[in-house]
């Protein structure tokens, strides 16, 4: 990649300085974790103070883009993974938003299919009855996250032409009334195995799988829902407090 910046422009040095460190950051060779270019070797390259460089640098760490050791060198920090409590739950993407992380759908896909025992079971309703489904993969910045899979009790009323792009559980109570309320969750490690291709990873890495069962205030069932979380893209965090 060519280094260089415009003198003649009226953008202020540091600030082309900010740009020009902001590509290096995206290109393979340092987000693999190359060390950046030394603050002396810069400013000589690029004919700014060193006081430059170290202003555009500064900003960078302080965003998180950058980790500076002493006496080693400034390499592209690596990205924290995701998380999410155990002690307060909303949709995905909800939660997501309050994090200050825009998710997107980058698969969606809405059927209706006969309810397996598991779903009859917890729905309380006939095996094999239709029942409305959502899959969805979810990710950012064109990397998945997390995989999920939906089944909704028929009384609901959800249907294909219902607005998927929104936050599930505020369609659920602004259009249907439905307010949920509480759910029961199971968690466990597993390997991606079939996974692998819809979480862009291999077969043998280690992902985390989340059952969960939805209720409203009643204690009625109102989803069964499956997902499936990259392991280096996504945590589960617990506060525990002693009695």
């Amino acid at each position: 990649m060519q280094l260089r910046i415009d003198h003649q422009n009226k953008i202020p040095l540091h600030l082309q300085v900010e740009e020009l460190m902001r590509k290096l950051i995206d290109s393979p060779e340092f987000r693999n974790g190359a060390f950046l270019p030394k603050e002396v070797e810069l400013a000589n390259r690029l004919g700014v103070s060193r006081n430059t460089i170290r202003q555009a640098t500064n900003k960078l760490e302080y965003e998180g883009l950058l980790t500076r050791k002493k006496g080693v060198g400034t390499t592209v920090a690596k990205k924290k993974p995701l998380s999410t409590g155990l002690d307060h739950w909303y949709s995905f993407t909800r939660e997501m938003q309050d994090r200050g992380v825009q998710v997107e759908n980058l698969q969606l896909r809405t059927e209706y299919v006969k309810a397996e025992e598991k779903v009859s079971r917890f729905f309380n309703i006939r095996l094999h009855k239709n029942v409305f489904k959502l899959s969805k993969l979810k990710g950012s910045e064109g990397e998945p996250i997390v995989y999920f899979e939906s089944w909704f009790h028929p009384r609901i009323g959800l249907t294909p032409e219902d607005d998927f792009s929104r936050p599930l559980y505020s369609l659920l109570e602004e259009k249907f009334g439905v307010l949920v309320v509480r759910s029961d969750e199971n968690i466990s490690a597993r390997l991606a195995g079939p996974m692998a291709g819809l979480l862009q990873v291999p077969a043998e890495a280690p992902i985390l799988f989340r059952e969960r069962f939805v209720y409203d205030p009643g204690d009625r069932p109102i989803e069964y829902n499956i997902g499936y979380y990259r392991a280096d893209k996504f945590t589960y965090s617990i506060d525990i407090k002693k009695a």
